[in-house]
C-alpha cells in the first residue's frame, strides 16, 4: 500500500491560492499518482471593529475590517519522485503550507 500526503493550503489572497494547487495538479498528472481534491474547506472571516473618532460633537462611528482566510485540502498518493518536484514549487509568501504523510 503506497503511502498518502495529506497538504494542507491556506492563502488571504485565493487566486494565489488556486494557481499554487494548479502548479500541484499539473505535477500530479505528469507522474501520474492518485489525487483527490483541492478541497475547498471553510473560509474563515476574522473580522476587527476599530472606533473610528468624530472630531467634536457627533455620533460614535465603528468601522469593520475583515480578512478572510482561504483553505483547501489535497490527498496524494506520495511517491519519491512526486514529492520531490513539489518541494520544487514557488510558492507566493502569503500562501502556506503544510504536507502531513500518513
Amino acid at each position: 500500500m503506497p503511502q498518502k500526503a495529506r497538504i494542507f493550503l491556506s492563502s488571504t489572497d485565493y487566486k494565489k491560492l488556486e494557481d499554487v494547487c494548479a502548479q500541484i495538479k499539473r505535477i500530479v498528472e505528469k507522474t501520474g499518482v492518485k489525487m483527490s481534491g483541492p478541497i475547498p474547506l471553510p473560509t474563515k472571516k476574522l473580522i476587527v471593529p476599530s472606533f473610528r473618532p468624530t472630531a467634536g460633537e457627533g455620533t460614535k462611528t465603528w468601522e469593520k475590517w475583515e480578512m478572510r482566510i482561504h483553505k483547501r485540502l489535497i490527498d496524494i498518493d506520495a511517491d519519491e519522485r512526486t514529492m520531490r518536484q513539489m518541494m520544487r514549487i514557488q510558492i507566493p509568501d502569503n500562501v502556506y503550507i503544510e504536507i502531513e504523510l500518513v
